[in-house]
């Protein structure tokens, strides 16, 4: 067990959970514990495909989410996440660092393009036209990663979804993108299972201790919190760009 990662997941998956963005926070950590691009994307699809799985089922279990609703993105997600691992697979070390930096870039604008705000409707759907975007953040997520959970958290609450609904949908489909994410590249040999065990260990404890604390965040406490989380976040990828 590699300790140091195994708290990184803790963090970071807690974090990621309840506002997106988990990977923002362990990446820069990982990187600074010395392990390699490849290693680390591959790392967290593992073990955000095993704690996501854990925490949307406590979500489920409390009826939070309709699975059958859920399950209509899964051919557009699982064929995004396994596509954008497959890309990432081809290319060195080296430029995916390079590409990796643009994204968080990308990733950091769009997040601040709107903020989600409560909608007023009973019982809203997620609607065919998303269904793109969709498979469009799940190869994001295949490839690199971080900032797709706050993507898809604001695209559910500008559909209309409570706070809670849209952890629900958002860790599902960051299951479904990691999975087919995982697949790829478990059969292109590039995992080091050392270091994607511990972080799944603690990933799944972080998505645990997530689900039940946020239950207890009303909307306006959950939007207040995925804002902050962006502005730190980009607060650190400035420093990441000086040091």
């Amino acid at each position: 067990m590699e300790w140091p990662i195994f708290f990184i997941g803790i963090a970071a998956t807690f974090i990621g959970t309840l506002a997106g963005s988990g990977g923002m926070i362990n990446m820069p950590l990982m990187l600074m514990y010395g392990l390699p691009i490849h290693t680390i994307i591959s790392s967290n699809k593992f073990a955000n495909t095993l704690s996501s799985f854990s925490s949307f089922a406590v979500l489920v279990k409390k009826k939070e989410a309709n699975v059958k609703e859920m399950a209509a993105t899964a051919p557009f997600t699982i064929g995004g996440g396994i596509l954008g691992a497959y890309f990432t697979s081809q290319l060195n070390g080296e430029v995916m660092t390079v590409i990796a930096l643009f994204l968080l870039l990308f990733a950091l604008g769009l997040n601040l393009l709107k903020k989600p705000q409560e909608q007023k409707m009973a019982e809203p759907r997620l609607k065919k036209r998303l269904y793109p975007l969709v498979f469009g953040i799940g190869a994001y997520d295949g490839m690199f990663g971080p900032g797709q959970g706050t993507l898809l958290m604001y695209t559910f609450l500008h559909n209309g979804f409570t706070y809670i609904k849209s952890v629900a949908f958002t860790r599902f489909q960051t299951f479904l993108s990691c999975t087919g994410a995982f697949t790829a590249y478990a059969f292109s040999g590039i995992m080091n299972w050392n270091i994607a065990l511990s972080l799944a260990a603690g990933s799944i404890l972080g998505a645990q201790i997530a689900v039940r604390f946020a239950a207890k965040l009303s909307f306006k406490q959950a939007a207040w919190l995925i804002r902050l989380i962006t502005v730190l976040l980009i607060l650190q990828l400035f420093y990441n760009l000086i040091v």
